[in-house]
C-alpha cells in the first residue's frame, strides 16, 4: 500500500517509513534488551538510542519519569512469520510474550511488552 496525497499543483506527497520513539528510563538497558531480540542497536547517547531489525526501526528517548503504565508506547510490525518472531523474541531474557494466535480479522498476530511496558505487536496476514 503507497500513502499519497496530490494537490491539483503540487507533487504528490509520499510516506517512506516511521520509527516509533519509545520511552524508557535507562537507554542503555533498552538497547540491550533489543539487542537481545536480534535488533542492530545504536546509542546516539546516554539520552536517545536507535534499534533496527532489517527495515524497522525503532527510536528510543529517556525519559527519567517513565512509568510502564503511564508513559509506555505501541508499534504493530508487519512480519513474514509471527511464529518465527515469537520463538526468537521468547527466547531473550526480559520482557513478556503472548503465543500468535489468529484473530478474527485475518491476521496471526503476537505481541512483545519490553521491560519497560513498550508493546511491540506483530504479525502477517492469513
Amino acid at each position: 500500500m503507497k500513502a499519497t496525497h496530490t494537490a491539483a499543483d503540487e507533487e504528490p506527497v509520499v510516506l517512506r517509513s516511521v520509527a516509533p520513539v519509545f520511552s524508557t528510563a535507562n537507554v542503555g538497558q533498552w538497547l540491550e534488551h533489543y539487542r537481545s531480540l536480534g535488533f542492530d542497536v545504536e546509542a546516539h547517547d546516554e539520552d536517545y538510542g536507535f534499534a533496527a531489525l532489517g527495515p524497522v526501526e525503532l527510536h528510543v528517548s529517556r525519559n527519567p519519569e517513565h512509568d510502564p503504565h503511564t508513559t509506555a508506547g505501541c508499534a504493530y510490525v508487519d512480519v513474514s512469520n509471527a511464529d518465527t518472531v515469537w520463538r526468537r523474541w521468547s527466547t531473550a531474557p526480559g520482557g513478556m510474550n503472548v503465543e500468535p494466535s489468529d484473530t478474527d480479522y485475518g491476521i496471526r498476530e503476537g505481541a512483545h511488552i519490553d521491560p519497560d511496558g513498550n508493546l511491540l505487536r506483530f504479525g502477517h496476514r492469513l
